[in-house]
């Protein structure tokens, strides 16, 4: 196997030279932040609505770990299928119904009248959801020049945080404005379809189809491309999944993942409602904590990537730069979170609580590496089952977290504990996994 230099210089070819290139990569990437921002937001609307819904639909705990978790059932199972898909058929046209259906899927929840209704909406809310990710892992490895990955990779993923942040806001105040939860999920569903015929306007499967991009840009990228797959192993095209499950860097990818996300979705599902029972916050509070929270968590996700990709720039090798810069931040979380349980003083702990999320959002750099393990013909396959991993713990920890609150009687600080074992393992698969060399055949 030999090694990709994440230094290399990328150039345009010399028949462009004094041009000034176009910038629409970066633009599509704009698009998919916003887009992912809109994802989070109809994700996450529901857990600010949760003391309203719980009130009208007298839930206990454990109904409400199993609402939180019904999205997550269907979301991870449909992301190997949906990563199949985008390989397949690319990501534009998978992004654009992906974005249309979950926008519906929104708007129907307003007609929720129990928790039977609740779980079957969460679920398809969580099968449209499903490609978004995967197909922006996609879309990184097909628009992005080596070198600018790690940029890429967070500006897509830093919607999440972004979207938490500011969907609490959004829709504690939507909430507010139009009177109660249901017509406030109208409204997020209905922006969401806009945005999906946004994103089937300007999206496009390779830097050439593209009407926007001049030559200077798609050379750039080209060259690119051109020195990595020199380096790759021989026969490291298209490959079936099963191909790649005898790499530990494979399953590092995948626990690194689930760690990740049994701290995010914990805090993403029951942060709302923990601020509530355990520091009297009220709804507003709670929008602008969460807004606080999370937003810090965009912050540090772009401080993340940005920080990644100025040090290989400097000629350090991609695994001095990620294996330092994730396992440290996988530490800080660790940290954070025991002070959260051992401080109970409210604003301390929307302070560490914010820690935790600026320094946690640097994992999502891994959103860089399915193109780096299995080339842009395999990247789509190799983040469904990423993310298929990831939301495992999207499944578990709703429901986990609702039952250890139901059995101590209300008592948070056990769940902390368990986003602890989830930072751990995170930590640990980060600084294990090798982020510098293609997989071979």
């Amino acid at each position: 196997m030999t090694t990709i230099k994440s230094g290399a210089a990328v150039g345009s070819a010399s028949s462009s030279a004094g041009r000034r290139p176009t910038k629409v990569r970066w633009k599509i990437f704009l698009l998919l932040l916003l887009l992912v921002t809109i994802n989070y937001v109809d994700r996450g609307s529901i857990s600010v609505a949760l003391p309203l819904i719980k009130d009208e639909f007298g839930l206990s705990p454990e109904a409400t770990g199993l609402v939180l978790s019904a999205f997550f059932w269907t979301y991870a199972l449909m992301q190997i299928p949906g990563g199949w898909l985008i390989d397949k058929l690319g990501p534009r046209k998978v992004v654009t119904g992906s974005c249309i259906g979950w926008g519906i899927a929104t708007g129907l929840t307003a007609g929720a009248t129990g928790i039977k209704s609740l779980v079957a909406l969460r679920g398809l809310l969580g099968v449209t959801e499903a490609p978004v990710m995967p197909a922006g892992g996609k879309l990184n490895g097909i628009w992005m020049p080596w070198r600018e990955r790690g940029r890429g990779a967070v500006i897509l993923d830093a919607g999440a945080p972004l979207g938490a942040a500011v969907g609490g806001a959004a829709i504690a105040g939507l909430i507010a404005v139009t009177g109660g939860w249901r017509p406030a999920f109208i409204v997020a569903g209905a922006v969401t379809v806009l945005i999906g015929l946004a994103a089937w306007w300007y999206i496009r499967d390779t830097p050439r189809e593209h009407p926007r991009i001049n030559d200077v840009e798609a050379e750039h990228i080209e060259t690119s491309h051109a020195e990595e797959d020199a380096q790759a192993p021989a026969g490291t095209g298209r490959r079936p999944l099963v191909r790649f499950l005898r790499f530990r860097s494979f399953w590092a990818m995948c626990l690194a993942w689930m760690g990740f996300n049994g701290v995010f979705y914990g805090l993403l599902t029951w942060g709302p409602i923990y601020l509530a029972e355990t520091k009297g916050f009220d709804l507003t509070t709670i929008g602008w904590s969460t807004f606080v929270i999370f937003g810090a968590g965009f912050v540090g996700e772009i401080t993340g990537g940005f920080l990644a990709d100025y040090l290989r720039s400097r000629g350090i090798g991609s695994n001095a730069v990620l294996r330092s810069l994730l396992g440290g931040a996988g530490v800080l979380v660790i940290v954070a979170l025991l002070g959260v349980r051992a401080i109970p003083d409210p604003i301390t702990a929307v302070v560490l609580l914010s820690a935790v999320l600026f320094f946690l959002r640097w994992v999502g750099l891994l959103w860089s590496v399915p193109s780096i393990l299995g080339g842009r013909e395999n990247a789509g396959v190799l983040g469904g089952t990423m993310n298929f991993s990831g939301n495992i713990a999207g499944i578990v920890t709703p429901m986990v977290v609702g039952l250890i609150v139901g059995a101590t009687g209300g008592d948070y600080g056990p769940a902390l504990l368990y986003f602890v074992f989830a930072g751990v393992l995170m930590t640990v698969s980060v600084v294990t996994l090798d982020y510098s060399r293609r997989l071979p055949a």
